[in-house]
């Protein structure tokens, strides 16, 4: 593992090597600069981790180049050193965003502690934003799996509106995906570095929702011991994900729709209410038109959030996406499980493909999980949930229109172009969901007079 380099500005000698052997021996590697000119070349052509500063030198002193350095960038770590009668330095440069200060004289141990604790926090930003590069590729409009033209006019909104500050809001089934939706528009925003908070607004009674949302202050009501923010602070700069709106209590719904209108929220308890600066993303199973027609539902706050809709399908209507739906799983659940992947076989693919689905993607990824733990190198409709398996529409067309059985190869003609309309006609993601080569399955379609 490479040591982590602690740049040291000093234009004192004696003080710079006195530097150099105190981190050197506590296993630092160490570039120095006599000045804050030499010190900005170093820095900006060396991995820094910490950069270690006086305040009082010739020339640029270390406020400037705190600033100079800030400019290369924002989040590099810089420790300044001063004597006591100049504090108030020290106090300036906090302000300007250095991570802490040292008076002269100091004591070693309080200088390696103070410059350790900046690595850990240079290592845990380094961390966090390697994590959250994983999260934007989790959540990249090409980790939503489907190919129907009702899930591509999908991805166009959200890529056209991810940037923005516009309320959306999500409708579909249970299942569909809205929560994926969401997170996708979140992570491919400028929002993406900061917090995403979602809340069930049907799991929670009114009482405890208006807080959670709004927050309270300490002694509003009995189990308020201190004051609590709520999610809409808590998200600031974020999003906030607001699930099942439709079950949110209609007292509940003024006090939000005034929430979105004023960007600012009335802790439970408080007298004076707080700005906020969250986006807001909303979901529903419901049909909000029909419940703001029958009175369940403002109509005001429907518009407010409905600036931007997104209607996603259910999985029944887009049945091309179910092989590719289907690999995706299978692929997922070998990895999770530390195992090779497993075919399907081509009954219990039609299976799949026939059956409605009322649960929708997340009906279909537990169906997949559990069959292919039950399976051995291949997976059979025997190792699909009897709710499936036994479905009237799922059996798989075992006669033709004169009702004699077709032959094997005929078995084999239909199913291969039935995976071949299934994915528009893409060979490669063909040949990938029926396990062949592609060299394989172009000779077959050469034989079916297909290509």
């Amino acid at each position: 593992m490479n040591k982590p380099n602690v740049l040291v500005v000093e234009d004192e000698e004696l003080m710079r090597s006195i530097l150099r052997q105190l981190l050197e021996n506590e296993g630092f590697s160490v570039l120095s600069a006599d000045s804050a000119e030499n010190a900005l070349q170093i820095f900006a052509a060396e991995d820094v981790a910490v950069t270690l500063t006086d305040i009082k030198m010739a020339g640029m002193d270390g406020l400037e180049l705190l600033d100079r350095i800030k400019t290369v960038d924002e989040d590099a770590l810089v420790i300044v050193m001063t004597a006591y009668s100049s504090v108030d330095s020290a106090i300036s440069a906090l302000r300007k965003g250095v991570y802490d200060y040292v008076t002269k004289p100091f004591v070693n141990e309080d200088l390696l502690k103070t410059i350790k604790n900046a690595i850990r926090t240079k290592e845990l930003f380094n961390e966090n934003r390697a994590l959250r590069r994983e999260l934007n590729q989790q959540y990249s409009f090409n980790e939503i799996i489907g190919k129907s033209a009702s899930l591509q006019d999908i991805f166009r909104i959200v890529e056209k509106i991810a940037d923005t500050t516009a309320s959306v809001l999500v409708q579909g089934e249970s299942g569909t995906g809205k929560e994926l939706i969401a997170k996708s528009i979140h992570f491919n925003s400028r929002r993406a570095a900061k917090p995403f908070l979602a809340v069930n607004c049907g799991a929670l009674p009114e009482n405890l929702l208006e807080s959670e949302l709004f927050g309270h202050t300490k002694g509003s009501f009995t189990g308020a011991i201190s004051d609590k923010k709520g999610l809409f602070r808590a998200a600031d700069g974020g999003t906030l994900f607001l699930d099942e709106i439709g079950e949110m209590a209609q007292s509940l719904q003024v006090k939000l729709l005034r929430a979105l209108q004023e960007h600012e929220v009335l802790p439970v308890g408080a007298s004076s209410p707080v700005k906020f600066n969250a986006r807001i993303i909303a979901a529903t199973n419901k049909n909000l038109e029909t419940e703001v027609a029958e009175n369940r539902f403002r109509e005001d706050l429907f518009y407010r959030l409905n600036v931007i809709e997104i209607a996603l399908p259910p999985l029944r209507e887009r049945h091309e996406d179910i092989p590719l739906l289907i690999k995706h799983f299978v692929s997922r659940t070998a990895k999770e499980q530390n195992a090779p992947e497993k075919s399907i076989s081509p009954d219990a693919m039609q299976t799949l493909i026939n059956y409605a689905w009322q649960g929708n993607v997340r009906e279909l990824q537990n169906a997949i999980e559990r069959a292919f733990l039950l399976s051995d190198e291949e997976i059979l409709s025997e190792n699909l949930p009897p709710k499936i398996k036994n479905d009237s529409t799922n059996q798989f067309e075992m006669r033709d229109k004169e009702g004699l059985r077709p032959t094997l190869e005929e078995m084999e003609r239909r199913y291969i172009l039935e995976i071949m309309k299934s994915v528009n006609d893409d060979k490669t993601d063909a040949a990938d969901i029926l396990g062949i080569d592609l060299s394989t399955l172009y000779r077959k379609l050469k034989k079916y007079d297909e290509v």
